[in-house]
């Protein structure tokens, strides 16, 4: 199976690129989404260390942001608790998936979280910084203050663009990505 690792800025469309891979993607955003709706353990774990914002489940959403923006130590405790029940889903996508000739990590804190692997091949998606903004802005949820709290914990582009094995440029276009992906796979397949 060869494990292949999204990276990129936050909206500059990995999980589009990933989605057009054709082969299984473990989406760690939604996965994190499924967490706060389904998960009673990791609510009640939220709730203890965060009492004065955690109060609804399913997770509210807004009461994790809140958390976050009244305090920088909140993200680190959210972090902690939710990525451990990640990495257990992701591990057992990996088993899962065991067979298949590729699968996608599509994970925003790969290299961060020390998740990938020596073997991995790293593919960076590279957007203009005036087109991730307008197309974040249009995001019904979106909140600047976070997106600045979640950059800050985030490796700078310029590294993880040096650890990638390939670039493809994002121009916001589907047959400019499919095309590229194409390129890649033909080379690592």
């Amino acid at each position: 199976m060869r494990r292949i690792g999204i990276l990129g800025d936050i909206g500059s469309g990995k999980s589009y690129a990933a989605n057009n891979f054709g082969y299984p993607v473990f989406n760690a955003d939604k996965e994190v989404g499924k967490i706060y709706k389904k998960d009673k353990k990791v609510f009640l774990k939220l709730k203890k260390i965060l009492p004065k914002y955690i109060n609804s489940y399913p997770v509210n959403k807004d009461e994790i942001t809140n958390a976050i923006l009244a305090n920088k130590s909140n993200l680190k405790k959210i972090i902690k608790i939710v990525h451990s029940e990640v990495r257990k889903r992701m591990k057992f996508f990996l088993r899962k998936n065991k067979y298949k000739k590729a699968i996608i990590l599509d994970i925003p804190l790969l290299l961060e979280n020390k998740i990938n692997k020596k073997n991995d091949v790293l593919i960076f998606i590279d957007a203009n910084k005036k087109n991730i903004l307008k197309k974040l802005k249009k995001r019904k949820n979106f909140n600047s203050k976070l997106f600045y709290k979640f950059k800050k914990i985030q490796l700078p582009l310029a590294f993880k663009k040096q650890k990638s094995h390939f670039i493809i440029k994002n121009n916001f276009t589907k047959k400019s990505i499919k095309k590229d992906i194409k390129v890649v796979l033909d080379k690592i397949l």
